[in-house]
């Protein structure tokens, strides 16, 4: 009987080890949203990533040309100011030259009556000469310089131009993606104007957005982000976005599988059915929040509750799957270049 007990052991301790492999390998987990969470299909992600980009490089370029711009026209008031004095110089010094005539060398040296005033009347021609020749040769380059800064004024409102219609056509083929999948219409959206300001992410030094890879671990899963991504979920985090994130996952297209958007579960744990009560208001308020910092995190679109902001657009119709996922009414998507 001993011996049997001793036998049937081993066999209690493997049960007991598989229902304890079992109980962990089932333990409830926080539900992903769906592998195509945005909506729609690959072609609308990449119309809508095309022209969020484009919007976004272009409105870094008109502020950088506006910043240009009134470097320039602050130069341009010292330099005419500056032009101004060096022109009444000239007229002064003409104005001399006219009534008394400019003293002749060899005059000077016949009607002066000692060395030491020949001496003196020398240095005065000399001066006087140095003097004419220094303030007109300023005087031109002066010119040149008001008349170059001019032209780059107007180079700068060129390239200011064309940024403002690239602005324009990429919004209107953010609309028109958007109209095609069966959205695009204004809607009222999530807005709020006070939410916390988040810490901009780092600029290139002409103010547009560096290139950047999933290059970081992800501290949502095992993939990884951008830094940019990154910076964002640590901005949200910070300013009291902590409940359930999953940011990088495998997809055939989409941000999530190049590191750069996060889903944020409007529940504390985890992606449910749709948001309501105190989770549909924390919802709404990272939605407003997305967008109040979108230029300082580079933000591509946020989508919520069905409608989806990009940049130029505002709030828009957004149309999903049906399932609260699709729907994004369990979650706020968010999107950075």
């Amino acid at each position: 009987m001993r011996f049997a007990a001793q036998r049937r052991l081993p066999v209690v301790v493997v049960t007991v080890f598989a229902v304890l492999i079992s109980a962990i390998v089932f333990l409830p987990r926080p539900a992903l949203a769906a592998d195509d969470d945005e909506g729609g299909t690959g072609t609308l992600r990449k119309k809508l990533d095309a022209a969020a980009t484009g919007y976004n490089n272009a409105k870094a370029k008109v502020a950088a040309s506006q910043k240009r711009q009134k470097t320039l026209i602050s130069e341009i008031a010292v330099t005419e100011k500056r032009l101004a004095t060096l022109t009444a110089d000239a007229q002064t010094l003409g104005a001399e030259a006219y009534k008394g005539g400019m003293p002749d060398p060899l005059t000077v040296l016949a009607n002066s009556g000692s060395a030491g005033e020949l001496i003196a009347k020398a240095s005065y021609v000399d001066t006087m000469a140095r003097q004419t020749n220094t303030t007109l040769k300023e005087l031109r380059t002066t010119q040149t310089t008001l008349k170059n800064q001019r032209q780059q004024v107007e180079q700068e409102l060129k390239v200011q131009q064309a940024q403002e219609k690239t602005m324009a056509k990429r919004r209107s083929d953010a609309e028109q993606a958007l109209v095609e999948a069966g959205g695009g219409q204004s809607s009222a959206g999530f807005l709020s104007g006070t939410s916390a300001a988040a810490q901009p992410a780092p600029r290139n030094s002409d103010g547009s957005w560096p290139a950047e890879s999933c290059s970081i671990d992800d501290p949502t899963s095992e993939g990884c982000v951008t830094p940019r991504m990154l910076h964002t979920y640590n901005e949200a985090r910070a300013d009291g976005f902590t409940h359930y994130t999953h940011c990088f996952r495998q997809a055939s297209f989409g941000e999530h599988p190049k590191g750069r958007a996060c889903d944020f579960a409007a529940d504390v744990g985890g992606f449910g059915g749709i948001a309501t009560g105190d989770s549909k208001a924390y919802g709404d308020r990272l939605a407003a929040w997305g967008v109040d910092n979108a230029d300082r995190l580079g933000v591509l679109y946020v989508i919520w509750f069905k409608q989806i902001w990009l940049p130029g657009q505002g709030w828009k119709t957004y149309s999903g799957d049906g399932t609260p996922s699709g729907d994004h009414m369990n979650h706020v998507h968010i999107s950075v270049q």
